[in-house]
């Protein structure tokens, strides 16, 4: 497969319209496309067009409540036509191994884990096996990912509660899922979202870092965070839309040097300039595949234009 950046530049990015408040929820509708022959070989990936400079025009005045919410919605549909293809990035095969992965992956990447847990669910697949763990047996299995003596201790009693009260069976509710030893409401939504397809809104730092920079909420904590997008989309978007601010968080709103210059909704964006902005520059910030890079899922699902990610102990 090309190693060449995918598409960075929205339609209308390099065409900012005046009045950055204006009624910007409209969509046009999208062409209908011509349906493939059953036999015609998948067109490759294209490279990237170059990334003109794009300086968002100024709003005179106070954003209102309505003209936030109208970018807030067309953030979401551009995002939706760069990573058509966004996911959870864990790899997983059932509601256990998601929740187990998603455990894991506190202060560390999506990649260290989905690196770790072959071994890990090749030893205790279900419940039962991981709640008889010897513990220094596990912590080294996990140890990759970094504070593995507490991460350890949570698998253990997670897994024994699922055992004990659950029937060994991951439970589909929020009020449960948070009793589990090591379960927040982050990783409940997590679950829930993507395991058993409950609408959840997943305030992660990527999540909570761009929905600041783009100004839809002011606040640090991360149920107000939620609380606040919650009220802007409806809720059939939210676990879709996770996705899709973590992806572009990861990828190309990064926290210390956001790749502006090469930003597919830089003209929606009250923020820009905050990071690189010149366009040659910004390119070579991109990760994964934006950048031509390998992503971070050693099993990528269908349609993931990038490579997969290499094995533990691979060069990377």
């Amino acid at each position: 497969m090309s190693k060449s950046p995918v598409r960075v530049q929205a339609k209308g990015a390099g065409q900012v319209t005046e009045a950055h408040n204006s009624a910007v929820g409209e969509q046009v509708p999208a062409q209908p496309r011509k349906a493939k022959k059953e036999d015609e070989t998948p067109k490759p990936v294209k490279a990237a067009k170059p990334v003109k400079a794009v300086k968002p025009v100024k709003a005179a005045g106070p954003e209102s409540r309505l003209a936030m919410v109208r970018r807030a919605r067309r953030i979401n549909r551009e995002l939706a036509e760069v990573y058509p293809y966004a996911h959870p990035e864990l790899d997983f095969e059932n509601p256990f191994e998601l929740l187990v992965a998603t455990v894991l992956s506190a202060q560390t990447t999506d990649l260290r884990v989905n690196q770790t847990t072959p071994a890990l669910f090749a030893k205790y697949p279900t419940p039962e096996d991981m709640a008889a763990a010897v513990p220094e047996e596990l912590e080294q299995i996990i140890r990759p990912t970094g504070f593995f003596r507490a991460k350890a201790r949570s698998l253990l009693g997670l897994s024994a509660a699922l055992r004990d009260n659950f029937g060994s069976e991951v439970p589909g509710r929020l009020e449960d899922l948070v009793t589990l030893p090591g379960v927040g409401r982050k990783t409940a939504n997590v679950v829930l979202g993507n395991a058993f397809g409950v609408p959840g809104i997943t305030v992660d730092t990527h999540f909570g870092r761009l929905v600041r920079r783009w100004k839809w909420t002011e606040h640090e904590d991360p149920e107000k965070v939620e609380a606040d997008i919650a009220a802007i989309f409806p809720k059939s978007e939210w676990t879709m839309l996770s996705h899709r601010i973590i992806f572009h968080g990861r990828r190309v709103c990064h926290s210390r040097k956001p790749a502006c210059g090469a930003c597919p909704i830089a003209p929606l964006c009250p923020s820009y300039g905050e990071g690189e902005t010149d366009p040659e520059k910004a390119k070579k910030l991109l990760k994964y595949e934006m950048g031509g890079h390998p992503g971070q899922r050693l099993k990528p699902p269908p349609g993931f234009p990038g490579e997969p990610a290499p094995p533990l102990g691979a060069a990377e």
